[in-house]
């Protein structure tokens, strides 16, 4: 019986072992992570019927079109997040640590300032905002919308600097550390609202504060620990904020930053975009069918989240065999991958009986749609974590904002056209676009052959 389980255990071990130092780190957090994300994705799920059992579907579709709403500013960031990420990763391969303590402390310092500044102008035009118009819903919600607009702005603004320490943890190569924090805020959000559904009625103002406080408490006391302890190196400082640093960060993050406005425009404005053409309802079918195929893409990204990091410091050290060599077995766990998808497809109907009951309607072309987005938008993510990782970003930029700039008015139009589908299908055919550019780029680029705006 001990050998029985000691051999399947040996040959595991041996197989994360094999290999170039920095493919084992990239095993061990991938192995790591997909037992945190597992769990993360089953708090997930389950938290989707205790809460539309705790609201209704009308009050669910609300709070996700509102928190979708919210989420656009995380690109008040300017970039600076995804460029402390490079740099960091940069500073450490090169051995130098206190370059890496200046930019930890420089974005700090710079995110504390302009979150400081876009909350005073929220609470200065939040009284001014009828959140019932832009929600589409009835007058009579105004307060309480207006309510609860500022307690998830304020909590998502004071996330939006701690977690940085996630930041840190993903460009030093431990991403599985960062999905054990998520996993934490998720789980004690199931133990609030759990604890809500047996002690009040559904309330919108609860539900706010449960999923805005969460990751906030979470994230103050790992913040502590590891600037204590682990991160004590590199923990911010006022000595260590060098503002001419900030210029490093910025030639780098302004490219993220626009990167983030384009693509917060192509792929979060679904949620608004049904709300208004067919009311909260039809948010809360969208989102149960785009939770369900979401499976594919958080574990897929646990498997690409190492690589940003690695392909980075691979990069420095001139180690393109080994890029080489990810970006084909990357391809191959895509294809696997794209074949789940399909299956789940055919047996959504079923699974959404089951985890939902009928309380909720979800066409099969809606959940089709979604899949062939999901299985485009998992091919694109292979090549703009190389991207990412090497600071080639300009048509990446280019592509996001044309995206952008038409996607709105065509998923508005396609979707008068033929109802929620056509709303998915404009995002759908955009993220085809990237799909045939990012690999001629990647090609291109390890290859030495790129030149013009295919090196920029």
């Amino acid at each position: 019986m001990i050998n029985s389980i000691a051999k399947p255990y040996v040959f595991v071990k041996s197989l994360i072992n094999k290999g170039h130092s920095r493919s084992v780190n990239a095993k061990k957090n991938i192995l790591a992570s997909f037992l945190i994300r597992g769990c993360s994705i089953a708090v997930s799920l389950i938290l989707v019927p205790l809460t539309i059992h705790y609201v209704n579907p009308t009050q669910y579709g609300i709070w996700l079109t509102l928190s979708s709403i919210i989420s656009w500013f995380s690109f008040f960031d300017i970039g600076f997040g995804n460029g402390l990420r490079n740099k960091f990763t940069e500073a450490l391969a090169k051995g130098q640590h206190k370059l890496a303590r200046i930019y930890v402390s420089t974005t700090y310092a710079i995110l504390t300032i302009i979150i400081v500044v876009v909350l005073i102008l929220f609470f200065c035009i939040n009284p001014f905002l009828d959140w019932t118009k832009i929600l589409n819903t009835s007058p009579e919600m105004a307060r309480e919308l207006s309510i609860l607009a500022l307690i998830v702005f304020v909590f998502f603004c004071m996330q939006f600097v701690l977690q940085l320490i996630t930041t840190l943890m993903t460009a030093d190569q431990k991403p599985a550390k960062a999905s054990f924090i998520n996993f934490l805020a998720s789980l004690l959000s199931i133990i609030i609202i759990f604890i809500l559904t047996k002690t009040t009625s559904g309330n919108l103002i609860y539900l706010g504060w449960t999923f805005a406080f969460t990751p906030v408490l979470v994230l103050i006391i790992t913040r502590v620990w590891f600037y204590t302890h682990e991160y004590k190196r590199y923990a911010p400082s006022f000595k260590y904020i060098k503002f001419r640093f900030a210029s490093n960060l910025m030639n780098l993050g302004i490219k993220f930053f626009f990167i983030q406005i384009a693509f917060v425009i192509l792929y979060q404005t679904s949620n608004i975009i049904i709300a208004q053409l067919f009311g909260p309802v039809q948010v809360t079918s969208y989102n149960i069918a785009y939770k369900y195929f979401s499976i594919i893409p958080m574990v897929f990204s646990i498997i690409l989240t190492p690589f940003w990091s690695a392909f980075t410091e691979a990069y420095v050290k001139k180690e393109y065999n080994w890029i080489k060599a990810s970006i084909k077995k990357l391809v191959g766990i895509w294809i696997l991958f794209s074949l789940v998808a399909l299956l789940m497809l055919l047996f959504s109907s079923k699974i959404y009986t089951i985890w939902v009951g009928s309380i909720v309607k979800i066409p099969f072309l809606l959940s089709a749609t979604i899949v062939f987005y999901i299985i485009i938008n998992a091919w694109c993510m292979i090549f703009s974590m190389f991207l990412n990782g090497v600071g080639k970003l300009k048509l990446q930029l280019y592509s996001g904002l044309f995206g952008a700039l038409i996607n709105i008015p065509l998923a508005i139009f396609l979707g008068k056209q033929f109802g929620i589908f056509g709303v998915v299908l404009s995002t759908c055919l955009l993220a085809v676009l990237g799909a045939i550019w990012m690999p001629i780029q990647y090609y291109k680029i390890i290859n030495n052959k790129a030149q013009g705006i295919w090196n920029k």
